[in-house]
């Protein structure tokens, strides 16, 4: 695709440099720890290529030492199961977005809240690299039994996209059938436009589309680029930016068990030195991908900036439904508010 990574680039730099201070040798067979990571979109996909590239790293890093394989495409679980894997110790690695988490953990579906509706990236960042991601984060942990590597790595906007009809307000989706990612959160927001929720687990989206079990969808751009979409029926997108989409990276307990103190910190050390250059590449693919769609005949419809704070303001009003649907604690909710607020 247009968007792909050079991944000679990534393998050098950062890695090296970490590496330095770790073993002087090639690790013997029987240190070796192996990590199976579980991803369910597909090898050209931005997160797939992150990981990947991160685990490479991790792997030069160490020295050997670590040795990972990836699963992509689902092949292993789809984002919807993949915590429950993770619990139970079927795989040791896994990047699932906040929106797949939301029933272990309600707080993680915050950036659902209306008040980040149609934001900018910097307010969502604030959210998630700050006290409201903190908060997640120790939830996460303790649910999920995983540890989380370093901050979130980014997908990027969430938008609407639909097969038939075209769409101008969100007043058009009235009536009609919308594929959720999960999370009460998207449910409410697809309710709210009195469209119908339905969820469909990630890989088997471009057989349901075809077949027209929806009419349309959220994700992102770049999401819709990595599975051609336009092959299964996609021509108009929404483009709301309704939410900011994360990934949380996480290893599980029983993986982190098998490590010392040294291989927990190059885990971590090798994330925070990629983290800003993975999300910087996200972001890329993302434009990149809202080009392609255009080339393939997707049409863009980009509200104004008046119409998303009247948007924003009616879901405001609304809320209480949401924050009582979703299961968000008032911690999170204040958090959230405090800090859209001190930046509006």
């Amino acid at each position: 695709m247009a968007s792909g990574w050079n991944r000679r680039i990534f393998i050098k730099g950062a890695a090296g440099a970490l590496a330095l201070p770790y073993l002087s040798r090639q690790s013997r067979a029987e240190d070796v720890v192996k990590l199976r990571c579980s991803l369910d979109t597909a090898p050209s996909h931005p997160r797939n290529q992150a990981i990947v590239d991160y685990l490479d790293k991790l792997e030069q890093a160490s020295n050997g030492k670590i040795k990972s394989e990836v699963f992509h495409s689902g092949q292993l679980f789809a984002d919807l199961n993949v915590t429950k894997a993770l619990i139970q110790g079927q795989v040791d690695m896994a990047s699932p977005g906040t929106w797949t988490m939301t029933g272990l953990v309600p707080d993680s579906d915050f950036c659902q809240l209306p008040a980040l509706y149609g934001q900018a990236v910097e307010v969502f960042r604030r959210c998630s690299d700050g006290a409201a991601g903190e908060l997640v984060e120790k939830q996460i942990q303790a649910k999920v039994r995983s540890h989380i590597l370093g901050h979130w790595l980014e997908l990027g906007y969430e938008n609407w996209y639909t097969t038939k009809k075209p769409v101008q307000t969100l007043d058009d989706f009235s009536g009609l059938k919308i594929r959720s990612p999960g999370g009460a959160g998207i449910s409410w927001r697809i309710a709210f436009t009195h469209a119908i929720p339905n969820v469909t687990p990630w890989p088997n989206v471009p057989l349901a589309l075809s077949q027209g079990t929806f009419d349309g969808f959220v994700s992102t751009d770049e999401s819709c680029t990595s599975a051609k979409l336009w092959e299964a029926g996609v021509k108009y997108s929404y483009a709301d930016h309704q939410f900011f989409g994360n990934y949380v990276p996480m290893v599980s307990d029983a993986f982190w068990s098998k490590l010392g103190d040294p291989e927990r910190k190059l885990m971590r050390d090798v994330w925070a030195a990629n983290i800003e250059r993975y999300r910087a590449m996200s972001a890329k693919s993302q434009a990149d991908a809202r080009e392609t769609m255009k080339s393939h005949g997707v049409t863009f419809a980009d509200p104004s900036a008046e119409q998303l704070a009247a948007d924003r303001k009616r879901m405001i009003a609304a809320q209480a439904d949401l924050i009582r649907d979703a299961k968000l604690s008032a911690d999170i909710v204040k958090l959230v508010s405090d800090t859209v607020g001190s930046h509006s």
